[in-house]
């Protein structure tokens, strides 16, 4: 246990309890919970929903990724759950018209359904939480843990947690690529911004809250990275002063495979674009081939020091492997393509409700 400060305000969880009286903070807060298809009736979604339940909290919005021979199986058992929730339909064709008629159609994902949600989210509470559907772990107590530093005048927050499952580390993309990338940036980049990415203890936990009004100048990325998006939108608006992080505890969620689009190699790809276009937006280029060699530095120092706090805590650690994947992630590490974020809410010619109408209407 320890009670170290970063830039950002850090609230750790001492063992205590005491979090403060959220209960008037719920009663204006939409929480957004992004699923696939692959999520429907999972034990780990249904654990997310029965705890929101327990919380009753303003309004619930699942951005939903499924085919349309699907969606109504999907809809009908989220529909069960006594909540104040809507389903959107995130690929449905009125959906793919509505973005195409405004120009935002082209490329999907995490990010992109996320977004969709984040309008009608932002424009029915005061606060806008995000939490993924995967977690196994949830509690309620997330919520409030991520809304108490909003009563304290944040305007955004992270949650932290330890990945350790299964006798072994997780957390892989965040450990081997995210940090080491973020050091090796902070050693050669002396910015504002390189340092508020610094602060954060799990930079790609994709669990945070925020006041409607900055939920209305995210842009986010289409597909992953996310997480990294939402933070350099968080900057400019937060900056500092504003930002939080709280600690959530222990996390599991499900794991992906390493190799392929699908995996975290491929994802490694979209969150450092994504990374290098937040860079660029404050100024920061990097030299990409002398990065690409800090970071496979750093990445192997970071492994010699996560063998040795496995070891020390009795945990399996596979070094050759976890050298492995940084090499894999070093090709994540280059100059990125057209910037094809989706616009902040607040710029678009687009109306929240459209959108919500869009993803509900089921008979297309």
């Amino acid at each position: 246990m320890e009670y170290v400060q970063e830039r950002i305000t850090t609230l750790h969880d001492f063992g205590r309890g005491g979090l403060p009286d959220v209960d008037r903070a719920l009663e204006e807060t939409a929480v957004v919970v992004p699923m696939t298809a692959r999520e429907h009736a999972s034990l780990a979604a249904e654990r997310v929903l029965s705890e929101l339940e327990r919380l009753d909290p303003a309004a619930v919005f699942v951005p939903v990724r499924a085919p349309a021979q699907r969606i109504e199986a999907v809809r009908t058992w989220l529909e069960s759950f006594d909540l104040s929730l809507s389903v959107m339909w995130c690929n449905a064709p009125a959906v793919e018209r509505t973005l195409e008629s405004a120009g935002l159609d082209g490329g999907s994902g995490k990010g992109h359904d996320v977004w969709l949600a984040l309008g009608p989210a932002a424009a029915r509470g005061e606060t806008v939480v995000v939490h993924d559907a995967d977690a196994s772990s949830f509690d309620g107590d997330h919520v409030a843990r991520l809304l108490a530093p909003i009563m304290l005048e944040h305007s955004f927050v992270k949650g932290y947690y330890a990945r350790v499952e299964n006798d072994r580390l997780y957390g892989r993309l965040v450990r081997l690529f995210y940090e080491p990338l973020v050091r090796s940036l902070a050693d050669r980049h002396d910015a504002p911004i390189v340092s508020y990415l610094s602060s954060f203890r799990y930079a790609l936990a994709g669990e945070f809250a925020m006041t409607a009004d900055l939920a209305t100048q995210v842009r986010a990325p289409r597909s992953w990275g996310l997480e990294v998006g939402v933070l350099g939108d968080a900057f400019e608006q937060a900056g500092f002063e504003g930002s939080a992080q709280v600690d959530l505890g222990h996390h599991e969620h499900d794991h992906r495979a390493v190799a392929g689009e699908t995996g975290l190699e491929g994802m490694s790809r979209r969150v450092g674009e994504t990374l290098f276009h937040v860079l660029a937006d404050h100024g920061v280029r990097p030299t990409y081939d002398e990065l690409t060699d800090a970071y496979r530095a750093v990445g192997r120092t970071l492994v010699s020091q996560y063998r040795a706090d496995a070891l020390f805590n009795g945990l399996e650690y596979d070094a050759a492997d976890e050298s492995a994947q940084v090499d894999r992630y070093a090709t994540a590490i280059e100059a990125p393509g057209p910037d094809r974020r989706l616009p902040s809410w607040s710029s678009v010619d687009l109306s929240p409700d459209d959108v919500l109408r869009a993803a509900t209407e089921w008979e297309q």
